[in-house]
Parts: structure tokens; sequence; C-alpha cells
């Protein structure tokens, strides 16, 4: 019954109930501002066209294209001029309540696209996408939309300091971004663990710096790092989706990879995770390593603002927070000097003080109003980007912050008004918008990209939404009824879904050695299972393999079950005899992997709790898999009836 519910839902929302009723407003995300609906459909026919009067367009008109081709398999051709009946036309007229990144749809016999600038044309396209997809015949509800953000700067940050996250995943990050109308992603580039996971030595604590790095060698992370030219060009692409890339090397705390490389910069006070500020050095080097993705004509950070960190610096001694003080106001005009904008933590509260720090031109994250009162600093003049850490934060399987954010609550309650318990009239002008974030705190805890995504996913629907439309007129229940009607972006499916509705959604005969099959790999929740009847296996030997993780069939240190992804290798206490002939059965959730063996349970591998420091601390680890169907590997076995379900079957 809920399914038919949410189902009917969709359909009611996307106006598919009926051709004489007038139109209801369609299901998109962020939720449309105004629409008039009126009766009837557009029904895109086979010569269907997208035309734009204008070379600003053209980007757009050709994205659009291949994201519908992506999407639908058939691309419009594109072409400048005037549009005929049936055809998508683009725009660009002067509309000053539209604002820069405002658009309006006209959807008759054909569908009249209108925006004072190109990125609200590109916004249109988003809608438009988004509409098609929840039909079979890709029809769009006849009517006129009428949308634009509410603010600015729609957000997310993602912690690739502590975990590396591989540039493919941040390339269709930025696609999911854009698909919903967020125009910011922050990358923090360098960060390091908690000492106290690591025997206390800050020798031996994780930390990483992920550019690749000409003028300090070896300072770059070896477990993962992104090089100079990918990352230019991953700015690239992501502009050309108007999403901007703001990069960010963290200091002067969260700075050990800085002292891994160069001890002496190091603070014997405050930790070797902070920077020694009396130490000349700390300058010399900081002012090198900025220096080399920030000169020339096409720097590595390509986009308008930079972020220079600043925050969680001790204030016990008053010296050392004049230093900081110094040494924030320092980079806030060394960024500027090659003609960025520079953005900060907000820390100014915690680190009163004399020395002056540059206001003018200066973006501050307002995350912990201890640190930062939200208020002074709009006193002060600072321009704020909402990012509470109590509301934005999500810290996987830490235990404190938020594992998933609270999407109903932030749905319901919050806007970027609302810096903690902080609250501004609706677009003061000090607000830019609101942002949340990602910080993978806890290093070894078994979490994977994928698992990161799962928690990412649902808040960035939610955030999107809240950003542009800080007044949808949906109930929470139906929005999360409707958000799952849409995909992730033009070609991207992180979550792995196959399918909507529960059900078996895959199945083969038999799978033989070195098969590539239909589907890359199945989510969160799952069950796979097959016949095996098991041959003697090499250690090392893989059932699947897909670009994310490997199943064994014979794992390689111990020769059992098992699976491995992001480097953690996970096997279960099962291995088949020689000739025997067994069901095997797997089922996956977002907090635990199972094995079955004809029918009974043989290992559930859940949270596990890690012990630090004689049980002192302690640490979640999460055994996680997205099972991976790609390719097959070359195994001596016969497997055979092998079915893949999108729901987890008991």
């Amino acid at each position: 019954m809920k399914n038919i519910l949410r189902i009917f839902c969709a359909l009611l929302l996307c106006g598919c109930l009926g051709a004489n009723a007038t139109n209801v407003k369609p299901n998109v995300i962020p939720e449309l501002k105004e629409w008039k609906g009126q009766d009837g459909f557009f029904v895109p026919g086979e010569n269907m066209r997208i035309v734009y009067d204008a070379p600003a367009l053209e980007k757009v008109a050709t994205l659009f294209a291949d994201d519908y081709k992506e999407m639908f398999g058939v691309r419009p051709e594109v072409v400048s001029g005037k549009p005929s009946e049936g055809d998508i036309f683009l725009t660009v007229k002067k509309d000053k309540k539209l604002g820069k990144e405002g658009y309006t749809v006209a959807v008759a016999k054909t569908v009249k696209v209108t925006a004072p600038e190109p990125v609200g044309a590109y916004w249109a396209t988003r809608t438009l996408l988004q509409i098609s997809e929840q039909s079979e015949n890709r029809q769009l509800p006849k009517g006129t939309i009428r949308d634009y953000p509410d603010y600015g700067m729609r957000g997310f940050m993602i912690d690739c300091g502590r975990k590396f996250i591989p540039m493919p995943y941040l390339r269709d990050l930025a696609k999911i971004l854009s698909y919903y109308k967020m125009n910011v992603l922050h990358v923090h580039l360098n960060d390091n663990g908690f000492k106290q996971f690591f025997n206390h030595d800050w020798s031996k604590t994780y930390a990483a710096f992920r550019l690749e790095c000409e003028t300090f060698p070896g300072l770059t992370a070896r477990d993962g790092y992104y090089t100079k030219k990918e990352f230019a060009d991953f700015q690239q692409e992501a502009s050309d989706m108007f999403v901007e890339i703001i990069p960010e090397i963290d200091a002067p705390a969260h700075t050990l990879a800085f002292s891994h490389y160069k001890p002496e910069l190091g603070s014997k006070k405050y930790g070797m995770d902070h920077l020694d500020l009396s130490n000349p050095e700390t300058y010399k080097f900081m002012d090198a390593l900025f220096k080399e993705y920030l000169e020339g004509e096409n720097p590595v950070f390509a986009g308008p603002r930079v972020h220079i960190g600043t925050d969680e610096y001790s204030n016990k001694d008053q010296k050392v927070v004049e230093q900081f003080r110094a040494f924030t106001d320092h980079y806030i005009r060394l960024v500027e000097s090659y003609g960025k904008k520079a953005c900060i933590w907000g820390a100014l509260t915690h680190a009163k003080g004399e020395t002056p720090v540059k206001v003018e031109n200066v973006d501050m994250y307002t995350w912990y109003n201890g640190y930062a009162d939200p208020k002074e600093m709009a006193k002060l003049g600072y321009k704020q980007v909402c990012i509470p850490d109590g509301m934005m934060y999500i810290v996987p399987m830490a235990g404190y912050y938020y594992d998933y954010l609270n999407i109903k609550y932030l749905y319901d309650s919050w806007t970027p008004a609302h810096i903690g318990n902080v609250v501004f009239e609706e677009y003061d002008p000090t607000l830019l918008g609101g942002m949340f974030a990602v910080w993978n705190d806890h290093v070894g805890n078994g979490v994977s990209v994928k698992d990161i995504h799962h928690r990412v996913f649902p808040a960035l629907q939610t955030v999107a939404t809240k950003t542009w439309n800080i007044a949808p007129s949906r109930t929470f229940d139906t929005f999360d009824a409707a958000r799952g009607q849409l995909s992730e972006a033009p070609g991207v499916n992180q979550l792995a879904r196959i399918g909507k509705a529960p059900g078996l959604v895959y199945q083969v005969g038999e799978v033989r050695p070195g098969m590539t099959l239909e589907y890359p790999e199945i989510g969160y929740d799952y069950t796979v299972s097959f016949d095996l009847q098991a041959a003697s296996e090499e250690p090392g030997t893989e059932l699947f393999r897909s670009p994310n993780a490997v199943f064994y069939l014979s794992d390689p240190v111990n020769g059992m079950l098992g699976f491995s992804r992001d480097g953690y290798l996970n096997t279960f206490g099962f291995r088949p005899y020689p000739n025997e002939r067994v069901t095997v059965k797997i089922t996956g959730d977002n907090r635990s992997t199972s094995l079955y063996i004809n029918g009974k349970l043989i290992e559930k591998m859940d949270v596990q709790k890690l012990y630090f420091n004689a049980g002192k601390d302690s640490m979640n680890y999460l055994r996680t898999l997205v099972f991976p169907l790609e390719k097959a590997g070359n195994f001596k076995s016969r497997i055979t009836n092998l079915k893949v379900y999108n729901h987890l079957v008991e």
C-alpha cells in the first residue's frame, strides 16, 4: 500500500493523471517557485530540436542535448535560429525580477525558455530534464513556470583530506549538484586524523595533502591525489555546468601533512597538527604552496574564490591569538594579490584581538557561533555562508554530529537565515546562502565513498530545495515520497539503483568466467543469490568486480568468501569444499553485509566497535558493500541461477 501511495503521489505531482484536468505543479527539485497550469501535454516528437537565438546560449543548448541523449537515448538537433512547432527554444531577455539565475518556461506547442542570463537558461534545462524523466514518453505538462533562487550560494563541502575521494566521484558530484541547481562544491584538500587512534603519536597519525605538488616534492599524499591538470580540468567541467569549485588549503590548524613533510613547521606547544605561527619558515612554506596553485595566466585554482581555512587554533595565549589574526589577514591578502576572493572559516569571536583582519570582499563560513558570532560578524561587515555544524555537518559513523542529516527538520524549519540559534531576517544582505558538509574525521573506520554518497544524496536534495525555495508548498512527506522519482543526474547512478519498485530486477541463468553483465552494481538495500558448484580456487579469485569493489570466491589472504572496497578487505567465515553444491545469498544495507548458505545465516557483518588505548577510545567500523556485478572473474567454479533483488530478501 505504501508503494502504491508513493507512485500515486508522484503521478499527481507531475500532472500525469489526466489530460483533461488543469496540470498541477510538476515534481521538480528544488520546488518551482511559480506554476500556472493549463490543459494537455507537450509530447516530444522524433524531429524535436533545441533552438537558441544568442551565441551565449550555444553551450547551454549543446549540454542540454547531450544530457537528453544520456538520459533518453535520443539527441535532439541543436540549431541557431527561430523555433518551429515541436521545438524547445532558448532565448535571453532581461528581467530584473528574475535576477541572474532565474528563468521562465512556457510549455505550449513549443517549449520556450527565457532567461536574463545563460545560467538561468541552464537551470531551466535541468527542470525540463527532471520533468521529462518521470514519464515514458517524456511529456511536459502545458503551463508556465517562473522560477528563481532565494539565495545565491547553494552548496556542499566534502573532506578529501582525511579520506581520498577519487576524481570520478567528484566529477559525478558536480553533475548531481548541477542537476539540483546547487552551484558550489567546496573541496577540502588537506587534513589529518586524530592522534588517539594512532597511539597518540603525531608522527604516525594519518595526514594527507591531495594535490600534485612540484614546489615541495613528497608533500603529495601517496595513497591518493589529484594531478594539477585533472584538478584544473575538473574545475572547467564543473564551471560549464555552472558549479563553482572552491578549493581549500586549510591552515594554520589541520596541517599535520605539512609538519610531516617539514617537522620544524609544527607547533610543539599546540600539537604538530598546528603550524608554528612564530616561525618565519611557516610563512615561507605557505606562501610558496599557495603560489604554485595561484600564479600564472591559467592557475590551477581557476575559479573566483579560494578558501584558506583558519579555524580551531588555540586562543589560550593572547600573543598567539594576535599571531593567528595576522596569519589570517596575510593569507586573505595573498590570495587577493593573485586576483581571487578569499574565503575563511569563522573564528574571529574565538580569536578576539587587536590585530586587524581584512573584512571587505571576504566570505566567511559561519559554522559554530562560539567561534564566530554571526551577529558580530555582520557588524564587522563579513558576507556569511550559513553552515552551522549542529544542523549541517555529517561525520559518518562518528557518534557525534549527524550520520545522516535530519532532512525533515531542515525541510520544515531551516533556511540559510538560521545559523545555529541565531536567526536573521530572510535575505539579510550579510547572508550569501547555505551549505552542508561531510567531514571524514575517523580515518580507518571502513566507510566507503558509496557510504558517504548514501548520506549525501538525501541531504543534497533537501538543502537544494531550502536554499532555492525557502517556502516550498509541499509537505515533507510529499517531498520525501516524490524525490525518489528523480535520477541523481544525467548518466549518474552512484546509489546503484536498478529499478524503482522492490522486486527481482535482474537474473542470469549461468555466469561464465570473464562475462560482462548488464549492470555494474546494485546498491542498498539488495539481495544477490546464486547456486555455486565449487571448485578449488586460487587465493584472490574474483566472482565479480566493478570499478568500486570486488567480491571474492577466494579472498587473497584466507581463501574465504569476502569482499574489498576502498582499501578495506572483509572476509566471511565460510569457504566451500571442492565439488560442494550450495546456494549463496548476500544481502546488504547501509549498515551491514550478510552471507547466507542454503538459507542459513553464516555471518552478519554489521557495525563493529574498534578499541584503542586500552579501551579508552573507540571507533565504529563499517563493513558495507555496494555489490559489484559488472565483470565476472576467472573462476573454475560453476555459477548458475544468479538473481538480483533491489530489496532485502529474508
